[in-house]
């Protein structure tokens, strides 16, 4: 078992080789859950796909006209930072060879970015 795993499938920081158990498939082992390769890549591609997006409203000639723009602005700015940290997040995690799966961090994720659309919709 690992650090303070209850079987309940939420525990904080267990090593990769802890993971390896009976054959089952648990929400540890699906691509794209944080701490993951996949996770990674994935956070990245956030971040430029919002790094993109800012790029080619502030280009537009008639940007400044619009207030909707600049709110749009700020909340891609937003996105951007979340995406990059947590990309860090998970560029520590795989080079501590951690997986995270602890209930706290998995429901600030949720959360984060559960929000960010709501800001731009």
């Amino acid at each position: 078992m690992c650090c303070d795993d209850c079987g309940d499938g939420f525990s904080s920081f267990c090593t990769v080789k802890d993971l390896k158990f009976s054959g089952l498939v648990k929400m540890k082992d699906l691509p794209g859950t944080p701490g993951t390769l996949t996770g990674l890549i994935l956070r990245i591609s956030q971040c430029l796909f919002a790094v993109g997006s800012i790029i080619s409203m502030a280009t537009a000639s008639t940007f400044f006209n619009s207030t909707a723009f600049c709110y749009l602005i700020a909340s891609m700015g937003l996105q951007v930072i979340w995406s990059f940290g947590l990309a860090l997040l998970d560029a520590y995690a795989l080079a501590r060879k951690k997986i995270l799966h602890n209930i706290i961090l998995v429901s600030l994720f949720v959360v984060g970015d559960w929000q960010h659309p709501l800001q731009q919709g």
